[in-house]
């Protein structure tokens, strides 16, 4: 008979101080922020928060599960920590408006009444190439059809056509 012991304390008894990991997961979440702050939209259709909350995350859990750290309530402590901070931005940029600048990108004007916005264009790195695609994803070939097309701060491009005349 195949007896397996287990060991319960190196299962939920931290060794790392609880303090250490949240002080970890706050500087890496902060420095991570601000470098995807940085980049913007890059994240697509998740917002940054979402995406680094992912990331982080599953980073979290899988170390906790692969034992690199030698407890669950370490990786259970790292988790709350990246949730908390999301949380606590996503709660500041609603109960604060004049902190949503800088928690959350605002929209960029890409075109407006058929003229590029080549300055906001260079600044986002989106070649005329690249707009021109995501405008005949919305069914538009020529840019004299757009009233405003704008780089929303989730990533995604926004199309509002002219008004056709009839």
């Amino acid at each position: 008979m195949l007896a397996v012991a287990f060991d319960w304390n190196s299962t939920f008894v931290p060794t790392i101080h609880l303090g250490e990991i949240v002080l970890r997961g706050t500087l890496i979440y902060l420095f991570l922020f601000v470098i995807f702050r940085m980049l913007r939209r890059e994240a697509g259709a998740l917002s940054l928060g979402d995406l680094l909350v992912v990331t982080l995350i599953a980073d979290a859990a899988q170390n906790a599960m692969a034992s690199e750290y030698k407890s669950i309530t370490e990786g259970v402590v790292l988790i709350s920590t990246i949730v908390g901070w999301d949380y606590f931005f996503d709660w500041l940029g609603a109960r604060y408006p004049r902190l949503r600048p800088i928690l959350q990108p605002p929209t960029l004007p890409l075109v407006k009444d058929g003229e590029m916005q080549r300055r906001n264009m260079r600044k986002e790195l989106i070649s005329e190439d690249e707009l021109m695609s995501h405008l005949r994803q919305h069914g538009i070939e020529d840019i004299a059809e757009v009233k405003l097309c704008s780089l929303e701060s989730d990533g995604h491009i926004s199309v509002i056509e002219r008004k056709r005349p009839g």
